[in-house]
């Protein structure tokens, strides 16, 4: 080891690194069990052994049992047993991997007396059905509204528990405008009248109303402008009320107008310009309106984004009238098609919207040639969270003489992508390695061709996660594992 090796300025860091490194000899494994500075990563090693679980129950740190309690290769029998563990925040991490766990556990769990691992349990689709059911009567009102909102396929018992729920919370999340998942329930038909004439309910039930005359002029004057919104959604809204709502004084609603496949393409038109025309024109309510003036002027304010943010499903279905459409949610919901024709995927990813370039390239990977998806990628800004997503993914690939060009692209985006290339010379590795940029010295430092001096600088890189993932790099030879482990005590 050479006299001059500097401590890491994240030592924590590079030893949340270490603690995940496949080439960690198991010696030094068991060694981290004692890092009191971190979260117990190395619990989270799917290498580790029976010997090694037991000794770190026994150890009894909060951090170490939590990680251990997310691991989702831990055997059986040690579930059961933290499943009685005291820590309420353990027994909570038991239930994420409810899909490997034994009934046993979670039969333990399904009466916890903390509050946050049954609600967990009323999230996870993994747990029973029949123990699932039990919560549908749980003492939390909460816990009920959580599993109405996520169970969205429970058996009709359930369900009608949830929705004739005595608390209002509850009957909201059984009948929502907002499910966690798809497909969204349908209540039993006996149960609407009461849904509709039920305020908290009310919206979530007008989707499944049966449109007479009187239910529709009743509706259309409703107060809430949730509930006009939803009628502005129904497939059997007649084309009458359906001109009333197009000018609603609720911009949520003019935008479920504007949805639909049936609205004339001057009245979408017309919506379109009147939501940017009075969203720009609102203004802020000040710090003494009240809750609902201020609801009303977020939700106008919002509209905007509401057109661009769109997905028809109907669009989808049949793509081709919409490729050249003006409004970017018709040409984003067109490029999530699959039965879209090569020629029209071509202009879907040229668009001059990041939203539709990126939705095709992840709905037709296999159709982006190497210069379009060197275009896309250069021309990418995670400028809002509706194209963020793309930021971490690895959708399209590029071949090794691409990679080994971008590795001297002055777009640092691309500089990062030169260490996908597993053969990547050693002296580019080295110069990335030296990168202003900390994302590429990240993606570089696990790099097996990475010249260890540029590695062991990365161990003390000013970027936490620089100094991580060089601490992660299986190609760390041991002796510097061992020094490491030294300066931090261990």
């Amino acid at each position: 080891m050479d006299a001059e090796a500097l401590t890491p300025v994240h030592l924590d860091r590079v030893m949340d690194g270490l603690a995940m490194n496949s080439a960690l000899p198991a010696p030094m494994v068991r060694r981290l069990f004692a890092w009191r500075r971190g979260g117990g990563k190395v619990a989270s090693r799917p290498d580790l052994t029976e010997d090694m679980l037991a000794e770190i129950i026994a150890i009894d740190d909060h951090w170490l049992l939590h990680s251990l309690a997310l691991n989702d290769r831990l055997p059986d029998r040690f579930r059961i047993r933290l499943a009685t563990h005291r820590d309420k925040a353990v027994r909570s991490a038991l239930v994420v991997h409810a899909a490997t766990a034994p009934r046993e556990m979670l039969e333990q769990l399904i009466d916890d007396p903390d509050p946050q691992v049954r609600r967990y349990l009323a999230q996870g689709h993994h747990t029973p059905p029949d123990l699932r059911a039990r919560l549908a009567t749980d003492s939390d009102p909460a816990i009920r509204a959580t599993l109405a909102e996520r169970w969205t396929q429970a058996p009709e018992a359930v369900r009608r528990i949830l929705l004739t729920d005595p608390e209002a919370k509850v009957r909201a999340a059984a009948c929502s405008t907002y499910f966690a998942h798809r497909p969204h329930p349908i209540p039993p038909a006996d149960l609407l009248p009461a849904l509709l004439a039920d305020p908290v309910t009310r919206a979530g039930a007008v989707i499944h109303a049966v449109l007479d005359a009187n239910t529709v002029q009743r509706l259309a004057e409703d107060p809430d402008s949730e509930v006009r919104a939803e009628l502005a959604r129904h497939p059997d809204l007649p084309p009458s009320v359906r001109e009333v709502l197009a000018v609603d004084p609720a911009l949520s609603v003019r935008v479920q107008v504007f949805a639909r496949p049936d609205t004339p393409e001057h009245v979408r038109a017309q919506i379109h310009a009147s939501v940017h025309e009075i969203a720009r024109s609102m203004a802020d309510p000040g710090p003494d309106a009240d809750d609902e003036t201020v609801l009303q002027w977020y939700q106008g304010v919002a509209a905007p984004m509401e057109l661009r943010i769109l997905r028809l499903d109907w669009v989808t279905a049949d793509p081709l009238p919409h490729i050249d459409s003006p409004y970017v949610s018709f040409r984003v919901s067109a490029a999530a098609s699959k039965a879209v024709p090569a020629n029209a995927v071509a202009r879907l990813l040229d668009d001059e919207e990041e939203m539709v370039r990126l939705t095709m390239a992840r709905t037709a990977p296999h159709l982006v040639d190497p210069a379009t998806a060197e275009s896309i990628e250069r021309r990418y800004r995670p400028r809002d969270k509706f194209t963020f997503w793309w930021d971490e993914r690895e959708v399209l690939t590029f071949a090794s003489d691409v990679l080994r060009r971008f590795a001297t692209d002055r777009e640092p985006r691309l500089r990062s992508f030169a260490p996908r290339d597993p053969d990547l010379p050693s002296e580019l590795a080295e110069k990335l390695a030296s990168d202003p940029d900390d994302r590429v010295r990240r993606a570089v430092a696990p790099h097996r061709n990475l010249p260890l001096p540029s590695l062991f600088r990365l161990l003390t890189d000013s970027s936490e996660r620089v100094a991580e993932s060089a601490g992660a790099s299986p190609f760390l030879p041991v002796e510097r594992m061992e020094w490491l482990l030294t300066r931090a005590g261990l």
